[in-house]
């Protein structure tokens, strides 16, 4: 029997789960935490929360209050539920977590290779498949329905949005984000920041820092010069 958003009380077992961060990606994973039997949500962490309230058994705060509540609570793992990458890793260097702290929350719905290596801190939606020998960095979002084939490298902070297709042997660099339904065909390398639009084919390299859309996708800017290519 699985935890229910009204319980309480965490089922005997269950690896209890806080999260920083309150906005429509921490409503996805919450849902993920509900339908896993392993889970039990007990901490949602965001600014907009100015003091600690409890309500059906989940403790509410600023994440300000991070810190003590790991002292309080050393079983507990953390994940960063922020979509936006840049963000996600700002909030990282401002928390004193060992890496270790940090959960790797997998949706019972997806499909995951023995031998696929998934860093800390990640999360890993319903339908989405990671084939054999990937690799994974820490605090990466594979989102739902999207495909990551064999061999593909991911570093840490990538995002993969919903339906997108990894090919294989493919390289993401940090803080990547791979828009809703992109595919990226055998081998590419992206680089690290870069954003492919939704529904791009990607069948060549994409510099660090630049913007690529379109079939096949080219890039249109530099996300560090004010829009210029």
């Amino acid at each position: 029997m699985q935890q229910l958003k009204n319980s309480k009380e965490p089922i005997l077992n269950q690896q209890t789960i806080g999260l920083i961060g309150a906005g429509g990606h921490s409503k996805v994973i919450q849902d993920l935490i509900f339908a896993h039997p392993d889970y039990s949500l007990c901490v949602v962490l965001d600014d907009q929360f100015e003091e600690a309230v409890t309500q059906n058994g989940i403790l509410y705060g600023p994440i300000s209050m991070s810190e003590q509540l790991s002292e309080d609570m050393p079983h507990t793992k953390w994940l960063i539920a922020i979509g936006q990458n840049e963000i996600r890793q700002k909030v990282k260097k401002r928390l004193s977590f060992e890496q270790m702290a940090f959960a790797t929350l997998i949706h019972p719905a997806a499909v995951i290779s023995p031998s696929a290596v998934i860093g800390n801190g990640c999360v890993v939606m319903a339908r989405a498949v990671v084939q054999p020998d990937v690799v994974i960095g820490e605090h990466a979002i594979i989102n739902t329905g999207s495909v990551v084939e064999h061999d593909c490298l991911l570093a840490s902070f990538v995002h993969l949005s919903p339906g997108a297709v990894l090919t294989g042997c493919v390289s993401i660099c940090e803080g990547a984000h791979i828009g809703a339904g992109a595919v990226v065909t055998p081998g590419i390398s992206i680089g690290s920041w870069a954003v492919i639009g939704a529904g791009a084919a990607v069948t060549r390299d994409i510099r660090e820092q630049k913007v690529a859309v379109g079939v096949p996708a080219i890039e249109i800017k530099d996300r560090r010069e004010g829009g210029k290519s």
